[in-house]
């Protein structure tokens, strides 16, 4: 008897010893805190969960974090860098290692999948500047130490926006036209059908060519963004520094811009050009985010507000 129940007591030592280490092992490394917020702040974590953040949260590597809305964000990264999400954009946390004893470990890439956000670099950046980027479908951005503007605006959203927009024309002929005669209902009808047919084609081409990389007209597209409305602009990376450098490449070239310069590419193949004006970038975060972030707990603990969506 003695023999069997000394494998045992040792075979719930082993299993008690990897429960415990198990969190120690999935645990992904912390590369921030959520400092600011405006709006609803999804993340969808390693395994596939998602959860709703807020103020204090804490966000780890392998993160990707998505705002809604009007929602804007911002995270304060662990060396004092800053980012700050506007609406509707998705940004993974693909790499951050930072170590005041060990520059030569320094590692930071973020990538931009749709939307915008304002990157200021912190400590890691200014002496490691060759090893923070942020990838984008549009070229590989060096941020370096810069405080810069990124947006990216998929054809995908392009074409969403204009499919709403005729839908809605064709929403509001269809009502106009229920309120006369039928003759006049068959002829709008005739109309809604025939620019409908139009105005697809013409989509399906602008699509199309933004795909290829034949889209640069958007160069010279100044849109108007007096209304504090999200962007509607052609399908494309821009940039705007604000101080310090930074450079694109891509598959069609690479482009150093400084401080107070613009720049715009339509796709990965085509070259990052410097454009003379702001071609339609714009971050405007609530007045709110520029002051230290509140402290909710003032006891142990943290004050880290997060639920699973299931």
């Amino acid at each position: 008897m003695t023999l069997l129940k000394h494998p045992t007591a040792i075979d719930l030592l082993l299993l008690l010893a990897l429960v415990s280490a198990a969190p120690w092992v999935q645990a992904a490394p912390a590369a921030g805190t959520v400092i600011h917020l405006s709006g609803p702040l999804f993340v969808k974590k390693l395994d596939g969960s998602m959860r709703v953040l807020g103020e204090q949260s804490v966000v780890e590597v392998g993160d990707t974090l998505s705002t809604q809305g009007k929602g804007y964000a911002q995270v304060r990264l662990r060396d004092e860098s800053l980012l700050t999400l506007q609406p509707r954009t998705t940004l993974s946390v693909d790499t951050f290692a930072y170590d005041v004893a060990s520059p030569a470990t320094d590692a930071v890439v973020f990538t931009l999948k749709q939307g915008g956000l304002r990157s200021d670099g912190g400590l890691l950046g200014k002496r490691s500047q060759d090893r923070s980027t942020l990838i984008t479908p549009g070229g590989r951005i060096g941020l370096q130490s810069a405080s810069v503007v990124v947006y990216y605006q998929p054809a995908a959203v392009v074409a969403t926006q204009a499919s709403t927009r005729l839908k809605s024309l064709a929403v509001g002929l269809a009502s106009s036209a229920g309120h006369t005669d039928s003759s006049y209902r068959a002829f709008a009808a005739a109309v809604s059908a025939r620019y409908a047919y139009r105005l697809a084609n013409v989509l399906a081409s602008a699509e199309s060519w933004a795909e290829q990389g034949r889209a640069s007209f958007a160069v010279y597209f100044t849109p108007d963004f007096t209304a504090n409305l999200p962007p509607a602009h052609p399908p494309g990376l821009y940039v705007q520094v604000l101080d310090g450098m930074i450079n694109i490449t891509n598959g069609g070239g690479a482009q150093n811009f400084a401080p107070g310069q613009f720049g715009f590419t339509p796709s990965f193949t085509s070259p990052p050009l410097v454009v003379p004006t702001n071609p339609g970038i714009f971050l405007t975060a609530p007045a709110s985010f520029t002051q230290p972030p509140s402290t909710v707990n003032s006891g142990s603990g943290s004050t880290n507000v997060e639920c699973q969506v299931r």
